[in-house]
């Protein structure tokens, strides 16, 4: 079946939106993997539910060099992305990965929780 285009619109509008439970500057522990059990900040989170993490998933590019953008060439080592199944945000308390939920406080803000412990993930 197919969508008409304003539909698909309000719908990609609409997955826009709404709050997302791991953020840029989070910080996550991999639970699966090479990097199984390693820690590390969200660098950048993609649309696709996907996410680079500093240090963890590395991967080699081979560099093409390109004097015009003054690029140098050769192998870069970066982040590559990781599902956000695989990652779980890092609770300080606890001192483990711990599930997100949300919760709405008496003045009608959203805010992030820990699912073990009920504490603000950013106690601002």
């Amino acid at each position: 079946m197919r969508l008409c285009a304003n539909l698909r619109k309000s719908l990609g509008e609409a997955h826009e939106n709404f709050m997302k439970k791991i953020r840029k500057g989070d910080m996550v522990i991999l639970i699966a993997g090479r990097d199984k059990g390693r820690k590390g900040a969200v660098i950048e989170v993609l649309a696709d539910d996907r996410l680079r993490v500093e240090g963890l998933n590395m991967s080699k590019k081979h560099q093409k060099p390109n004097p015009q953008m003054g690029v140098q060439g050769g192998i870069i080592e970066r982040e590559a992305p990781l599902h956000v199944s695989n990652v779980l945000i890092f609770n300080p308390a606890t001192q483990k990965g711990d599930r997100i939920g949300f919760k709405s406080l008496e003045s009608g803000r959203k805010v992030r929780v820990f699912k073990s412990n009920k504490e603000m993930v950013d106690a601002k």
